[in-house]
C-alpha cells in the first residue's frame, strides 16, 4: 500500500507529460529532447530510488538521507528542468492550479521548503516516518511537493519577479545551501543521538548509532556542496549568456532604427522572451508592446 500511495502520483505524471509533449511535438512549442529526457529522468530516478533504497532506509539513517535527498533534491531539480510555459498551460487554464502560482514565488518557496525539510528530521516525525507507512509515504509527499516548489521559483518556466535576478537568484541558492548544512551539521557534531528507531537496523547491519548519524549529515553536506558548485555554474553561465542576449538585442534595435532601451533588453532577456523581442525589432514593431 505505500508503495502504491508513492508510485500512483509518478505514474499520472509520467502519461500526462507524454500525452502534453506529444500534443505540442511539431508546433513551435515542441518540448525540447533535453527537457523531456530531464523530466521523465526525474521520475524514474525517483521511483527507483523508492522501490530499491525503501526496505533499507527503514533500517539505517544515512540511507533515509540519500533517499530523501535524492527524490527531493536531484528528483525534482530534474521534473523541473523538464517543463515549459506550454507544458504547463493545461493546467495553469484551472483555476485552483492557477492560484497556486503564488506558491512558486521565491519568498514563499524557500520557507515552505526549509519547514518541511526540517519537521521531518524532528525524532518525533521522523520515527512516525520509519514505523507507519502511511506517514512515510506523508514524508515522501512533502519532500518531492515542496522540493519541486522550491526548484519552481528559482528554475521554473513561470513568471519572476522583476527584482529576481542574477544576484538575487545566488542569494536564493546560498540559503537554500545553508538551511541543508546547518541540518547536516547538526547530525554531524550534535554529541548525541537523536533517533532511536533506526537501533534494530544498525545492529544488524553493524553500526553504531553515532556512526550511522554522522553518515547521515556528511551525505546531507556533501550533496549539498556538490549541488551548489553545480547551480553556480548556471547562474555564471546564465549571467554570461544574458549579457551577450542583451547587448546582441541592442545592436540589432540600434541598427534597424528602433528605440529600444537597455533595461528592456535585460527584462525581455531575464525573462527569457529575448527572441520573441528580436523577432519584433526584426519585423519593425516597436518592442514596447512585447510582454515581460
Amino acid at each position: 500500500m505505500e508503495v502504491a500511495l508513492q508510485l500512483a502520483p509518478a505514474t499520472v505524471a509520467g502519461i500526462l507529460y507524454a500525452l502534453r509533449t506529444h500534443r505540442l511535438a511539431g508546433t513551435p512549442r515542441a518540448v525540447p529532447g533535453w527537457r523531456r529526457a530531464c523530466f521523465l529522468g526525474g521520475l524514474c530516478l525517483i521511483v527507483v530510488t523508492l522501490t530499491s533504497l525503501g526496505p533499507v532506509s527503514d533500517q539505517l539513517f544515512w540511507v533515509h538521507m540519500v533517499e530523501h535527498l535524492v527524490i527531493g533534491d536531484i528528483g525534482t531539480l530534474l521534473l523541473v528542468l523538464g517543463l515549459t510555459g506550454p507544458v504547463l498551460a493545461p493546467v495553469l487554464r484551472i483555476g485552483f492550479f492557477d492560484r497556486l502560482r503564488v506558491l512558486a514565488h521565491p519568498l514563499v518557496a524557500f520557507p515552505l521548503w526549509a519547514v518541511d525539510l526540517y519537521i521531518w528530521h524532528v525524532p518525533f516525525f521522523q520515527d512516525a516516518a520509519v514505523r507507519h507507512g502511511g506517514v512515510h509515504a506523508l514524508a515522501h509527499f512533502g519532500f518531492v511537493a515542496f522540493g519541486f516548489n522550491m526548484w519552481m521559483a528559482l528554475l521554473g518556466p513561470l513568471p519572476k519577479p522583476v527584482w529576481f535576478g542574477n544576484l538575487a537568484r545566488l542569494v536564493y541558492i546560498i540559503a537554500v545551501r545553508l538551511t541543508g548544512a546547518v541540518l547536516g551539521n547538526v547530525f554531524v557534531f550534535g554529541g548525541h543521538v537523536f533517533f532511536s528507531v533506526y537501533a534494530a537496523g544498525e545492529r544488524a547491519h553493524g553500526i553504531s548509532p553515532g556512526a550511522d548519524q554522522n553518515a547521515a549529515g556528511a551525505v546531507m553536506m556533501v550533496e549539498g556542496s556538490l549541488l551548489t558548485l553545480a547551480l553556480f555554474g548556471w547562474l555564471f553561465a546564465r549571467a554570461a549568456s544574458e549579457g551577450e542576449e542583451r547587448q546582441e538585442l541592442l545592436e540589432l534595435a540600434a541598427a534597424r532604427g528602433v528605440e529600444l532601451t537597455e533595461a528592456r533588453a535585460a527584462r525581455a532577456v531575464a525573462a527569457g522572451r529575448g527572441a520573441e523581442l528580436r523577432r519584433r525589432i526584426e519585423s519593425g514593431s516597436s518592442p514596447t508592446g512585447s510582454p515581460t
